[in-house]
């Protein structure tokens, strides 16, 4: 493990302000690819793979944004949208008659699948294309000391 530092270093700065760059960068790169395919936000491809993961039991809206990649700051507006699209229902909960889980719906799961192939080919496009494998090891390594 690495001495805390009481103060960054000019390149440990420059470096944060790269990565941030970067970071925003591919994930406009995404969403544009998104647009331009027909598809639906990133949130949604986001939300939508989190309740297939979730199977049968789905999850309560506070498991959903809490395992979501991309910050959602209206989760219940994201959740109508779906719910309107048909991609998600909400069901009440058996465990008390306050809350309400969600599910994904067969329709949901088709969705999902077809932003996952534009998805896939953005990642292939804008990055995975860009750095051997070895380098994205050796990326995903120092990533890893994060703990994230």
């Amino acid at each position: 493990m690495k001495a805390k530092l009481e103060n960054p270093s000019d390149t440990a700065i420059k470096t944060w302000a790269q990565l941030l760059r970067v970071s925003r960068h591919l994930l406009s790169a995404v969403e544009q690819d998104l647009k331009d395919a027909k598809q639906p936000p990133l949130a949604w491809y986001d939300a939508l793979l989190e309740l297939k993961r979730a199977g049968p039991d789905g999850l309560r809206p506070f498991q959903l944004q809490s395992k979501m990649l991309l910050a959602q700051y209206n989760l219940s507006r994201l959740v109508d949208r779906l719910v309107a699209e048909g991609l998600v229902k909400r069901v009440e909960s058996t465990t008390d008659g306050r809350g309400f889980v969600l599910h994904l719906t067969p329709e949901g799961r088709k969705k999902q699948a077809m932003m996952w192939k534009v998805y896939q080919r953005s990642i292939a496009d804008n990055f995975a294309g860009k750095l051997s494998e070895r380098d994205m090891l050796k990326l995903s390594s120092h990533l890893g000391q994060f703990g994230t």
